[in-house]
């Protein structure tokens, strides 16, 4: 048992090679992320919607109703560019504006019936595109590739507080 402690230890304490230091980890991360974005906004272009757009509707589509902060957060959208965004989409009769049921002060952003049955038909044409890009990554590799990447997120929010 000792020697099985020893063997961990070491292992968890190897010193970095090029291929497993942070540097170099970062480096494929950031390509590996851009090269991702790239595809995705020319994917999205695609089916003939803005990225903002189609970010906001998903959003909406797997999280129901939302405010307009929650939206943000969950679109990865600038407050500031997120109203611009919203009158956009509800002048297409896509989205709506509600009052909250609990809370009359708060209004809620959601999709109308038309903005539903957009965003259902886009996103299966979306994540179709997705699954082919990532088509030699096995389910095993996607869950690991998952856990690490929401590790290194999580680390690096922990830093900037």
């Amino acid at each position: 048992m000792k020697r099985l402690n020893e063997t961990a230890i070491q292992t968890r304490s190897a010193p970095a090679t090029h291929e497993t230091s942070s540097a170099a980890l970062w480096v494929v991360l950031a390509r590996a992320y851009r090269s991702m974005a790239a595809f995705v906004e020319r994917s999205i272009a695609a089916l003939d919607i803005g990225l903002s757009d189609f970010m906001i509707l998903e959003a909406l589509l797997h999280k129901g109703p939302l405010t307009m902060s929650e939206l943000s957060d969950a679109a990865l959208i600038t407050n500031a560019s997120m109203t611009a965004a919203i009158d956009r989409l509800e002048d297409r009769s896509f989205v709506e504006r509600v009052a909250d049921k609990q809370d009359r002060r708060v209004r809620r952003v959601q999709l109308t019936a038309q903005g539903s049955a957009l965003i259902k038909r886009l996103y299966v044409r979306h994540e179709r595109d997705l699954d082919e890009v990532m088509s030699g990554i096995s389910p095993t590799e996607r869950a690991e590739l998952r856990r690490g990447m929401k590790a290194i997120g999580l680390a690096a929010q922990a830093k900037l507080n």
